[in-house]
């Protein structure tokens, strides 16, 4: 087994960057994060991988600027498997990809079966990968070289994986569609914030009243203002169902709180102080917090017969028919077209011609691919909902 290490001196990644550029072909790219222990999504290890090179497992932290590795490998296409987790890591530092393969989505769109990093290097190479450090925490250092032979093979294989799905979307016909699918992943802009992103606080719905919620969020807050300090995952401090446990029992003192059997966490005491006084100031805030958010957000599909039996129809009669074509080629509906996208359209009624459906796919975010193989057929369901006899029957006089 080759033994391998983290490069975290400057010269040694410099003489690294410098076999990279003078290897050939595709470049394999993967990031190992600390999720679920650190407060960041920090890359904590960048691996990289090219032919005529070899593997090569880069230290973030300790090497700071990475623009020799861009300068390297800027020119290459750099292959992933399920390139949306790790983009965002890598242009923390300065690492963009000028073009991607991502092997994940390649094999949706090819309709594999499974699609885990593992299940697609065994299904295409026949090699059998161990993924029992996924979840580990990667800020650990020194990393222990069982860590290291998994991050190795998370992107030794990955071009030769690469190059059976090429051949096998070549022969599917769907290079043109990959490679849509592809630019959208890579141009893709990250979500916006939340406006109130401790209403993501799980259980927050058992929660009444505006004053209470303002207890919920000072809580939040504090909760997130001390894991930002320490880099840790909040959740390790305290849980969510904590917090709202806290809210819920109304202490009136901190002695209370602590007695409080449901707060927990490694936290949850030894910052007692902390989470008492965001008690105080979510009670003596003015400022309180709306207890129904607006939504732009549409209702359930359980709800339509009865807020828009016109859309109910549409959506109906245009679903089966979608899936029809997500069969016909061999994929999962929702690679074909995005669920939600399907429901808008339904709902907003934006025409009844596939130029009129087009459009407001490709505002959505649809790619011409996908308006290609839909639009037509979505605009004719919609048409066929409109003709339908109502078949609802009158009510008794």
């Amino acid at each position: 087994m080759t033994e391998y290490s983290v490069i975290s001196d400057v010269e040694e990644f410099r003489a690294a960057c410098a076999a990279l550029a003078a290897g050939t072909g595709p470049v394999a790219v993967d990031v190992e994060r600390a999720s679920g222990f650190r407060y960041s999504q920090r890359a904590y290890l960048v691996q990289v991988f090219r032919r005529d090179a070899g593997v090569f497992l880069f230290d973030p932290p300790e090497l700071g600027d990475f623009s020799p590795l861009q300068e390297a490998i800027g020119q290459a296409e750099w292959v992933f498997h399920a390139a949306s987790q790790d983009l965002p890591s890598l242009r923390e530092l300065h690492l963009e990809p000028p073009s991607i393969f991502d092997t994940e989505l390649a094999s949706r769109l090819l309709g594999h079966d499974r699609v885990g990093l593992a299940a697609v290097v065994e299904d295409t190479l026949g090699i059998t990968l161990k993924k029992e450090h996924s979840a580990s925490d990667w800020s650990t250092r020194p990393l222990p070289d069982s860590w290291l032979d998994y991050a190795a093979l998370d992107v030794l294989h990955l071009i030769d994986v690469r190059d059976a799905l090429v051949a096998e979307l070549a022969e599917q016909e769907k290079t043109e569609f990959a490679a849509e699918e592809f630019a959208a992943t890579l141009t893709r802009l990250p979500k916006p914030p939340r406006e109130d992103p401790w209403r993501r606080l799980s259980g927050l719905h058992q929660v009444r009243g505006a004053r209470n919620l303002a207890v919920a969020r000072s809580l939040w807050q504090a909760r997130e203002t001390f894991a930002q300090e320490q880099d840790v995952s909040p959740g390790r401090l305290v849980p969510d169902r904590s917090l709202v446990a806290a809210v819920m029992a109304n202490p009136q003192s901190k002695q209370a709180l602590a007695g409080i059997k449901e707060f927990q966490g490694r936290a949850s005491r030894t910052q007692l102080d902390r989470w008492w006084q965001a008690i105080v100031d979510g009670r003596a805030t003015e400022e309180l917090p709306r207890e129904r958010v607006p939504s732009d957000a549409l209702p359930p599909p359980r709800a339509w017969s009865d807020r828009n039996p016109e859309a109910d129809a549409r959506l109906k009669a245009a679903r089966p028919v979608v899936e029809a074509v997500a069969e016909e080629l061999g994929m999962p509906t929702e690679n074909l077209l995005t669920p939600e996208f399907l429901r808008r359209v339904a709902w907003d009624a934006p025409g009844e011609t596939a130029e009129d459906i087009g459009g407001a796919l490709s505002a959505l975010g649809a790619r011409p691919w996908q308006i290609a193989q839909t639009a037509q057929k979505i605009a004719t369901a919609f048409v066929e909902a409109a003709q339908s006899p109502d078949t609802t029957p009158a009510p008794a006089s």
